[in-house]
């Protein structure tokens, strides 16, 4: 077990790096440098990736817009307390994109988005707690 904690720990450094890589490059505009350092990140179960994977698909950056494909990105990252992927996953059942529109699930993952202390999240909440009941 003692091993394992140190193989992490040695190998957490190096997917910050990556992740900082495709931040950057997403900010400049290379965003299939950015798609291609995030991937791998995301499928490996890294959070930040996941959510910023879910955003472009969201949007149909250097992929082909796919609400579908951007939900399950989220929802992953979500599931991991993720409050920026929790917003998104409550506006998009708040909506119907590529879901069935269910304010249930939406007032669902806004609590989670407040609860992670994300303001939208909790400006929404308060609409949709009733549901919750």
């Amino acid at each position: 077990m003692r091993y394992l904690i140190i193989a992490i720990l040695a190998v957490m450094p190096a997917l910050a790096q990556d992740f900082d890589k495709g931040l950057a490059a997403y900010q400049r505009g290379d965003y299939a440098t950015a798609l291609q350092a995030w991937r791998p990140l995301a499928e490996q179960g890294a959070a930040a990736a996941q959510y910023r994977l879910g955003v472009m698909y969201a949007y149909g950056v250097m992929v082909e817009k796919d609400y579908r494909k951007a939900r399950e990105w989220y929802e992953k990252a979500a599931r991991q307390g993720d409050a920026l992927a929790a917003y998104e996953l409550g506006v998009f059942y708040e909506l119907g994109r590529g879901v069935w529109q269910d304010e249930g699930q939406a007032a669902y993952w806004f609590q989670q988005g407040a609860l992670g202390g994300h303001g939208p999240s909790q400006e929404k909440f308060s609409r949709y707690e009733r549901f919750l009941r």
